[in-house]
């Protein structure tokens, strides 16, 4: 109804009453057979988001891939053409019959220089923004109607105190029309309140899965370990804090030997199985000084801090060795799969120009254990000017 409905000028008596009451009116109201539901499920914009959310699931489950953040991503980019280089990757992998994996994925978003849990922690962080401001003003909200239905309340039994019998016809029939009046926005200040506060409840139960989904994009989804991307924070916030308290720092990489192999011969669930397996191991050696991720693929990266290089080394020598002598089966099958043994390289980080320079030290020490033998854990070495170079000063 607009300001210049001629209507208003015309308003019978009680009509102030009835246009308040207009969200109520009968003819206003959804037939019995379209219930609320009903109409947000005829909602094309709901339509929309309905039918999406059915094309990603039938895309996963299309490509047997894993329900994690990179997967819900890129499955999203490629329905929606969000991301045109991935779009064509995948195109062509379909098109030459070859199967599309997390770790094909994987490898296509570091060629593309792609980061999809960057991403998603950055929409995180926006959606998390735009919460707490809503928070805050359904908050807000929830308390001015609060106040105002008892400001409101107050002033209805103040009315109604005010019994025709007591004044004139006239006034007492206007007073009772007020209090009628009065009464309905008392009601529909309640209404609102009910629904802020609901609203409220729906906006922190969102942020507790935002919060959920955020730790979910720093783990990696089949070891429960964290994540490289959590590793890179975990290491650049560890070397400066043992840079700044003069700590001693050792990163190591470790990589399952053969483990193509095991694959090829007793099938990915095993594969995978061994993964939970040596990650269980290396997991027992982790601590708040010790703190072990998945790097990708069958590599793992330990960071050890307040060790020796010779403790640290031997700390995870012991780790593999205590794998060594385990024999796993296939469970699927009876088929032993044998002893599961891991190669590693490890390096002390100050004795490096930088943390990016340790990094590829232990990298190298881990190839230098594959071709030796595999089975053991290689320190490296650094340079004759790396050595003569002093440990870093603590601040």
């Amino acid at each position: 109804m607009t300001s210049h409905d001629p209507n208003l000028s015309r308003r019978p008596s009680k009509g102030l009453l009835g246009w308040l009451r207009g969200a109520g009116r009968e003819e206003d109201r959804p037939q019995e057979d379209e219930s609320p539901d009903t109409a947000v499920m005829l909602d094309p914009r709901h339509l929309a988001r309905s039918q999406l959310l059915t094309d990603i699931a039938d895309f996963l489950l299309a490509h047997d891939l894993e329900i994690n953040p990179i997967t819900l991503g890129v499955a999203h980019n490629y329905l929606t053409g969000g991301d045109g280089s991935m779009t064509r990757s995948i195109d062509q992998r379909i098109q030459s019959r070859q199967p599309l994996t997390l770790e094909w994925i994987e490898l296509i978003l570091r060629e593309n220089g792609s980061d999809q849990s960057e991403f998603l922690n950055r929409l995180m962080n926006r959606l998390e923004s735009n919460i707490e401001a809503f928070d805050r003003t359904s908050t807000a909200a929830k308390t001015a109607a609060s106040e105002y239905g008892d400001a409101l309340s107050a002033h209805v039994d103040g009315l109604e105190e005010m019994k025709p019998a007591n004044v004139a016809a006239n006034t007492g029939e206007l007073v009772q029309e007020l209090v009628s009046i009065a009464r309905t926005m008392l009601e529909r200040t309640a209404s609102l309140e009910r629904d802020m506060a609901r609203s409220m409840l729906e906006t922190r139960a969102l942020r507790r899965s935002l919060e959920q989904a955020r730790r979910s994009a720093e783990e990696d989804h089949l070891t429960g370990l964290p994540n490289r991307r959590a590793f890179e924070h975990r290491f650049a916030a560890e070397f400066a804090g043992a840079r700044d308290a003069g700590d001693q720092l050792a990163v190591a990489f470790c990589d399952i030997d053969n483990f193509k192999r095991i694959n090829d011969e007793h099938g990915h669930e095993a594969g995978d199985r061994v993964l939970r397996n040596v990650a269980s191991a290396l997991t027992r050696i982790s601590d708040d000084r010790c703190h072990v991720a998945r790097h990708g693929g069958e590599e793992f990266v330990v960071l050890l801090r307040g060790r020796s290089l010779h403790q640290a080394w031997e700390l995870l020598d012991d780790a593999r060795a205590a794998l060594a002598e385990r024999r796993m089966v296939n469970r699927a099958t009876d088929m032993p799969i044998g002893k599961v043994t891991f190669s590693a390289g490890i390096a002390d980080v100050f004795s490096f120009a930088d943390s990016r320079a340790a990094l590829r030290a232990a990298d190298r020490a881990l190839y230098r254990a594959k071709a030796e033998g595999r089975n053991r854990v290689i320190v490296a070495e650094p340079s004759p000017e790396e050595r003569a170079r002093n440990r870093p000063v603590s601040k």
